[in-house]
């Protein structure tokens, strides 16, 4: 396996940002939604952790929120960010409890799984701005 990272694009076809370094995210471990072909979970939307959603992943089999040392996870909470698999997000949209997402930090093969218009409706304020982009 080559473990090739795919081209660091983002949804919106710009330069893919930064997710999250603290906690340290995605499926490379480099702080970005990167993905590739090994990556069989798509760990592609940057997503906004709230605590319904922590639960609902616990709930379906994905403990996201017990620190695991041995692997190097801290265990999130509520408002971290984190590289999610495409197909868990939508799952939990259709269920009703998706977390935000930063567009600008999701990577763009996000959307061989979730269409683009999912995730602008769930799209995060931008850092800084204190805006959600238009819809």
């Amino acid at each position: 396996m080559s473990h090739d990272m795919d081209p660091s694009l983002n949804v919106l076809g710009e330069p893919l940002e930064p997710c999250s370094g603290k906690p340290l995210t995605g499926y490379f471990r480099d702080a970005h939604c990167n993905t590739c072909a090994e990556d069989a979970g798509s760990h592609t939307v940057c997503a906004v952790m709230t605590a319904e959603f922590l639960a609902y992943s616990k709930y379906v089999g994905n403990d996201l929120t017990t620190p695991r040392p041995e692997l190097g996870f801290p265990g999130l909470k509520p408002g971290d960010r984190w590289c999610l698999c495409a197909g868990r997000f939508l799952q939990a949209h259709d269920e009703g409890c998706a977390p935000a997402v930063c567009l600008e930090a999701t990577h763009a093969r996000a959307t061989e799984i979730v269409p683009f218009e999912v995730l602008e409706a769930n799209s995060a304020p931008v850092q800084g701005s204190g805006s959600a982009r238009p819809r």
